[in-house]
C-alpha cells in the first residue's frame, strides 16, 4: 500500500506547491491602471458556451446569475443593482475568448468571471489585468497561474492542481492500483496535473506504467496514444482531458483496456453526467473522479435549477456563485467597485473575520463596520495574497450503473502559498 501524508476525510492536507511560471506577481495592485469607479458593479462573463469545455458553461452561468440574482434582492452593492453581461469563451482552437474579453472591457466591467480553461485565461489575463479590471475564474486550476505577473488582478475561487494532483494520487492509491498510465491533452492544464499527479504518485512508493502519453485534444482519433497505453500494460488509466474524453474512453473500449477491465480515473475537465451518454449501459461504474469543490447543498441545486432548469450538471456552479458574491463583498468592503479596489479587499473579506455564508448576512457585518470571513458554496475559499485559495475541497464521485456519478467522499486541505508568489495585492 502506498503511504501518504495526507488523510482522506476532513483531515487537512500538507501540499507542496509548484509552479511551472517564472513570473511573480507584482506587490501593488496600483501598479496596473484603474477602472473608473461608477457606483455600479459591473460583472463580465468569459464562461464555455462552446468549445471543448461547454458543459461547464450551464452551471457556471446558473452560478453566476443566482448570485446576482440574490444580491440585488438584497439591495445591491453600495445602494445599487448588480449588471452582468453574458460571453462566450469558446477554446484555445478560436480567438472567442480575446473578442469577448474586449468586448466586457469596453462594457466598463469591474469584474470578469472567466475563463472556465486556464489555456484560455492566459491567452486573456494580460488584456483584462492591464486594463484595471479584475479576473476571477471559477475553474482555472493549472499552478502556472499561481505566480502570474497580473498587477495583483488575477484570482480564483477554485484551488491549484497542486491540489488536486495530490488527492488523485490518493484516490488511484485506495483502488490498489500500483502501475498506472496517463492519458493527458497537451495544454496547460493538463500538463500541469499529470505532473502534480504523477509526483505525488510516486512520492508515496508508486511506479508509473510509463511517461504520460500527451495527445491533441482536436484529433480525430486515439487509436496510436491508447495503443502506447495498452502497450504499458498498466493495471488503471488516468484520463485528463476535457469533452474529447468520451472518444478517447471508446477506444479504450474498443483496444480491450475499457473501465470494465482496467480501472479508469477522471479529473474535472471531463467528469460529467454527460460522458457516459452513447457509451454500453453500466460501462463506467465504478469509476472514480475528482472535481473541487465542495458538495452543492440540495437548497443550492434547487436554486440553481429555478435559474437554470436544463442543469444536468452542477460542477464549478458553487466556484462560480462565490466569484460573484466575493467581488459584491469587495466592492462593499472597498466603497469601490473598480477592481483594483475590490482586489485590495479580497483577502480581508474571505478570512479572519466574523464567519457569515450569505450575501446578504455578510453585508449586514460589513455594514455595521465588522470584519468578515466569507464561506462560500464551494468552500472556506481563505484567500492567499497570490489569488490562490488557502483552504480548498475536492470531491470524489463514483459512477453508477446509469453511466451518472453521485458523492463518493470529500477531503478538505490547506493550500499553501505557490514557490515565489508575491503578494496580489497590498
Amino acid at each position: 500500500m502506498l503511504q501518504f501524508a495526507a488523510v482522506a476525510g476532513a483531515a487537512a492536507l500538507a501540499l507542496s506547491a509548484c509552479s511551472s511560471s517564472s513570473s511573480s506577481s507584482s506587490s501593488e495592485s496600483s501598479s496596473a491602471p484603474s477602472a473608473s469607479a461608477d457606483g455600479v458593479l459591473k460583472i463580465g462573463t468569459v464562461l464555455p458556451q462552446t468549445g471543448s469545455l461547454a458543459f461547464l458553461g450551464p452551471p457556471e452561468f446558473a452560478g453566476v446569475n443566482l448570485a446576482v440574482e440574490q444580491i440585488n434582492k438584497a439591495g445591491g452593492v453600495n445602494g445599487k443593482d448588480v449588471e452582468v453581461f453574458e460571453g462566450d469563451s469558446g477554446d484555445t482552437a478560436t480567438n472567442i475568448a480575446s473578442t469577448t474579453a474586449d468586448q466586457m472591457i469596453a462594457r466598463g466591467s469591474d469584474v470578469i468571471v472567466g475563463a472556465a480553461s486556464s489555456s484560455v485565461s492566459l491567452t486573456i489575463i494580460d488584456k483584462i489585468t492591464s486594463a484595471g479590471v479584475l479576473q476571477i475564474s471559477p475553474a482555472n486550476t493549472s499552478p502556472e497561474l499561481s505566480t502570474y505577473n497580473d498587477n495583483g488582478l488575477y484570482w480564483r475561487t477554485a484551488p491549484p492542481d497542486t491540489f488536486q494532483g495530490q488527492v488523485l494520487a490518493e484516490v488511484v492509491t485506495s483502488e490498489n492500483v500500483t502501475k498506472p498510465a496517463v492519458l493527458v491533452l497537451q495544454d496547460s492544464y493538463g500538463e500541469g496535473l499529470a505532473q502534480n499527479f504523477q509526483e505525488n504518485f510516486t512520492a508515496a512508493g508508486g511506479t508509473m506504467a510509463g511517461d504520460p502519453i500527451f495527445y491533441d485534444p482536436k484529433a480525430q482519433t486515439f487509436d496510436a496514444e491508447v495503443g502506447q497505453a495498452k502497450a504499458l500494460n498498466p493495471n488503471g488509466i488516468v484520463l485528463i482531458g476535457f469533452e474529447e474524453s468520451k472518444k478517447v474512453i471508446q477506444e479504450l473500449i474498443k483496444q480491450g483496456i475499457g473501465p470494465k477491465n482496467t480501472p479508469l480515473f477522471l479529473v474535472d475537465g471531463n467528469l460529467s453526467n454527460t460522458l457516459g451518454k452513447g457509451l454500453p449501459q453500466g460501462e463506467l461504474e465504478g469509476t472514480l473522479g475528482t472535481l473541487p469543490g465542495a458538495e452543492a447543498p440540495e437548497a443550492f441545486k434547487q436554486q440553481l435549477l429555478k435559474v437554470d432548469p436544463k442543469l444536468e450538471d452542477f460542477a464549478y456552479a458553487p466556484e462560480s456563485y462565490d466569484a460573484v458574491v466575493v467581488s459584491a463583498l469587495g466592492a462593499i468592503a472597498a466603497k469601490d467597485d473598480s477592481g483594483p479596489a475590490i482586489a485590495s479587499q479580497l483577502v480581508d473579506v474571505t478570512t479572519g473575520g466574523e464567519p457569515c455564508i450569505t450575501f446578504e448576512e455578510c453585508k449586514k457585518y460589513l455594514e455595521e463596520g465588522k470584519d468578515i470571513d466569507y464561506n462560500g458554496q464551494s468552500g472556506p475559499i481563505d484567500f492567499q495574497d497570490n489569488g490562490d485559495p488557502g483552504m480548498a475541497v475536492m470531491g470524489v464521485y463514483k459512477f453508477k450503473s446509469d453511466n451518472t456519478y453521485e458523492s463518493d467522499r470529500f477531503i478538505e486541505g490547506t493550500v499553501p502559498a505557490a514557490s515565489g508568489a508575491s503578494p496580489a495585492s497590498s
